[in-house]
């Protein structure tokens, strides 16, 4: 790959470094939700958006996005095992898609790859902001509601999730044995 597109491809990619409190929110949210048996959850799946042109998005990412937490209510991609061993690309959209903000990227960037999910045929869609212990939740592109450690619970309606969110952003505790 040349110098020039790699650093074209990789500008708001590079942006997504995790850390510690990144990685502590992806977890529980991905564990919490995966508890639930109505879920298949996924993290950091590839998902195929050639149907849809993502720079009017001002996106740079080329054909795919990639949510921190992706969500499936309805049976979950799996590979064809007569061809192929795993699927690099998804192109079976996820009902709930999660972005988790980390501390080099812009709210801005994440809400783009929102409208783009959206776009993209997901009906849900949560932007994560752990700094502030708070949680948006897209029922539509252009709607949203906030929950934070005020709140009891995050909910989110058109999945019909109830989640602590206490639990959401409860940091591991260092238990002496």
């Amino acid at each position: 790959m040349s110098e020039t597109i790699e650093d074209e491809f990789l500008q708001d990619e590079e942006l997504d470094m995790g850390s510690i409190n990144h990685s502590i929110a992806q977890t529980k949210l991905t564990s919490l939700l995966d508890n639930d048996d109505r879920f298949a959850t996924f993290v950091e799946l590839s998902l195929d958006a050639s149907s849809i042109d993502l720079s009017k998005f001002s996106l740079k990412a080329r054909n795919e996005l990639v949510p921190d937490v992706c969500v499936y209510s309805s049976p979950p991609p799996e590979p064809n095992k007569e061809v192929e061993d795993d699927i690099l690309s998804v192109s079976q959209m996820p009902d709930l898609a999660i972005e988790v903000l980390s501390p080099s990227q812009s709210v801005g960037y994440l809400l783009r790859k929102i409208k783009a999910y959206f776009a993209l045929g997901v009906r849900s869609c949560w932007l994560v902001v752990p700094s502030m212990e708070a949680i948006d939740v897209y029922p539509q592109v252009d709607q949203h509601r906030t929950f934070d450690m005020n709140d009891t619970e995050v909910i989110d309606e058109v999945m019909d999730i109830h989640l602590p969110i206490a639990k959401v952003f409860k940091r591991p505790s260092n238990q002496k044995h």
